[in-house]
């Protein structure tokens, strides 16, 4: 039983590892897209944009409400991957030890 547990907690860390790769992603690809280095009329880069944005807006959007955009610049990608991290780091593997308690 405890096999299964790490798998889960495993695959949850594996999952928001993708979720910061996915908006460190994203917002490379809007500033280049900002600054005019690639253009959204071509066809793939508009397709990964847009799968990109339906991936990480439900994260950003709770992070926007809360800031605004700082001088134009918006950082709430950065408050987001400090925030998947910390859940990373601290909460998952508190979580996987008290479930692993519970069992035994």
């Amino acid at each position: 039983m405890a096999a299964i547990v790490n798998f889960v907690f495993f695959i949850a860390s594996a999952l928001l590892s993708l979720m910061v790769w996915a908006l460190i992603i994203n917002a490379i690809l809007s500033w280049l897209v900002a600054f005019d280095v690639i253009n959204l009329r071509n066809r793939f880069v508009y397709q990964v944009a847009r799968m990109l944005d339906a991936v990480t807006r439900p994260i950003l959007a709770p992070v926007q409400r809360f800031i605004p955009p700082l001088g134009g610049v918006d950082i709430t990608p950065i408050i987001a991957i400090l925030l998947i991290t910390g859940v990373q780091r601290y909460l998952l593997p508190a979580a996987n030890i008290a479930v692993l308690n519970a069992i035994s």
